[in-house]
Formats: C-alpha cells, sequence, structure tokens
C-alpha cells in the first residue's frame, strides 16, 4: 500500500518561508510531496493487522515559482492509461505584496507517477493548470486559493480521458474544473530529476 503525504518540518509553513528574504533555493528536505509503503500481508488472517509504513521516499519538491514555498498532494491519485494522475497544490507569494501580510497564493498542477513504480515522476507541469482568478477564488475564508481534493472519471459520458477535478475556492466554495488526457506526454512538461533520497 502507499500513501501520498507531505511532512510538516519546524518554519517551513508557508507563512515561514514567505518572509524569508533572501534567495532560497531548491530544499529537498522540506515542504514536498512524500510516498511511504506499507507492506500488506498476503494472508487474510493477517490483514487485520496492517503493517508499518516504513519506507519513506521523496517524490516532488517545490521547482517551479508557481510553487516556490511548499507543494502537496491534492487529489488521490487515479490510474489512466498514462500513469497514476495526481493533481497537486504549489504555493507561492503574490508578488507587489506587504512584507507584513504575507499574501499567498494556492494552485495546482498536474503530475502523472509510473504505474508501476509509483515513484518515479514521468510528467510534471511546469505551469499551474488552475490558479485562482475567479472572484469567488480569490476573496474567501482563506483568499487566492485554489485547492484540489477530488477528481472524477467521467466514464458515464463515455469519456474515459475526460476528469472532473473537485477543488476548494478560498476555503469557503466548491468548485469544478474539466481536465482532458492528452494522447501522450510531452517532454517539455517535467520540471527537473526527481529528487534522491529516502528515510
Amino acid at each position: 500500500m502507499a500513501l501520498l503525504h507531505r511532512p510538516l518540518f519546524t518554519g517551513t509553513r508557508p507563512e515561514d518561508t514567505a518572509r524569508y528574504r533572501g534567495p532560497r533555493g531548491v530544499d529537498l528536505d522540506h515542504e514536498s510531496i512524500w510516498i511511504s509503503y506499507c507492506p500488506m500481508p498476503t494472508d487474510s488472517v493477517a490483514i487485520r493487522h496492517l503493517g508499518l509504513f516504513n519506507s519513506h521516499h521523496r517524490l516532488a519538491a517545490p521547482v517551479a515559482p508557481w510553487a516556490r514555498l511548499k507543494v502537496g498532494a491534492g487529489t488521490p491519485p487515479i490510474l489512466t492509461r498514462l500513469g497514476w494522475l495526481l493533481i497537486y497544490h504549489g504555493v507561492s507569494k503574490l508578488t507587489g505584496t506587504a512584507e507584513d501580510t504575507h499574501h499567498l497564493c494556492y494552485s495546482a498542477g498536474v503530475m502523472v507517477l509510473s504505474r508501476e513504480h509509483p515513484a518515479h515522476i514521468r510528467y510534471r507541469s511546469a505551469e499551474p493548470v488552475l490558479t485562482p482568478m475567479l472572484p469567488v477564488e480569490r476573496s474567501g475564508i482563506v483568499a487566492n486559493v485554489v485547492f484540489p481534493t477530488g477528481i472524477d472519471r467521467r466514464d458515464d459520458l463515455g469519456s474515459p480521458d475526460r476528469f472532473d477535478v473537485y477543488y476548494g475556492m478560498a476555503d469557503k466554495r466548491i468548485g469544478a474544473a474539466r481536465l482532458d488526457l492528452p494522447n501522450s506526454l510531452t517532454s517539455g512538461g517535467r520540471l527537473g530529476a526527481p529528487p534522491q533520497g529516502k528515510v
């Protein structure tokens, strides 16, 4: 069994990292999406006693400007003909805002993981596929947020390559966006090499 998650480390909240004035390189130890594995028992009696998540790997770290402060999982991964599709979120600081207000922007990107080896990223969008643009995404309980949380393959419409993505809008409303799977993955969408390292 595999789990995507984002461990939290002291001083790595977006509000903390946005305050840092100096140049900041990619930090592979923090603010990243991790994949953890739990060995599954093979006999039915042992299924009641699941093992521990004991293998942890960094999957994706902040690399793009739209996700400079933090990245985290979003929708549950869904298996497609191209691999495991994941809509994830990234956090950046809005330009032109006062230092003391720490205005942040949550956007969404696309990642495709290998079907056989989900710790391998096959594709990662260089630009966000969803950003807060509508008034209901820019103003609410938490401003400037689109936060992907659900995904639905539209087989009911005879379209296995069409997905409805459900997302939070400024933490006040729920929105829906349409995503159509392309025929193939482009090499231009890959951002950097997968981070190396595990715990």
